[in-house]
């Protein structure tokens, strides 16, 4: 599925968006607390954790101009089955496409997919500072806040970074109805 607007494009991931993808994210490992990953992965693991990734859920870029600025994508929630209904989302701008409104059209357009897909439970695993610094502040918890996430749990100097010890919470947002005899989950379908 695609999405065009305005010299926005929203599409699937594909292989050759790998290099472009690790530059993305090369600054947040490098530079920032946002992840807790502190080894930028090889093209090779990062290729292998989309396609394991696209195996269910959706994986997708956001272009401006014809250029990848970000992307987003869903994983299993624990990977029981009876969390069938539930995901963690994870979304990744370039540093330098971060509060313009890419971020938002990205999220909605994952969130639809997953609303499709009958997904009810969006999750999200956030890296948080009781005292914001030059790795990591409370925009990532603001932003999904203001996409209607709210703040379920916290975990407490769970992640070590740049020797500092930092929080982690965990952020909800229900997108469908529970119901008695819920039908299974669909597949995402990547669009041809």
């Amino acid at each position: 599925m695609r999405l065009e607007t305005s010299g926005i494009t929203i599409r699937d991931a594909r292989p050759e968006d790998v290099p472009r993808l690790l530059e993305i994210y090369a600054y947040y490992v490098k530079h920032t607390a946002i992840t807790f990953e502190c080894e930028l992965p090889s093209a090779r693991e990062f290729l292998a954790r989309m396609q394991h990734t696209k195996k269910r859920y959706p994986y997708l870029v956001i272009e401006k101009d014809g250029r990848v600025q970000g992307y987003a994508y869903a994983r299993a929630f624990v990977g029981r089955s009876a969390y069938d209904w539930s995901c963690e989302t994870t979304v990744y701008l370039d540093n330098s496409a971060r509060k313009c409104g890419l971020g938002k059209k990205l999220y909605e357009a994952l969130e639809t997919r997953l609303k499709e897909m009958g997904l009810l439970n969006l999750y999200a695993c956030i890296a948080y500072p009781r005292t914001e610094d030059d790795y990591v502040s409370k925009n990532s918890a603001e932003s999904h806040a203001h996409l209607g996430f709210t703040k379920i749990g916290e975990f407490h100097s769970c992640g070590y970074k740049f020797r500092r010890w930092y929080d982690m919470i965990w952020m909800e947002k229900i997108i469908g109805t529970h119901g008695d005899n819920q039908p299974p989950v669909r597949p995402y379908r990547y669009a041809p």
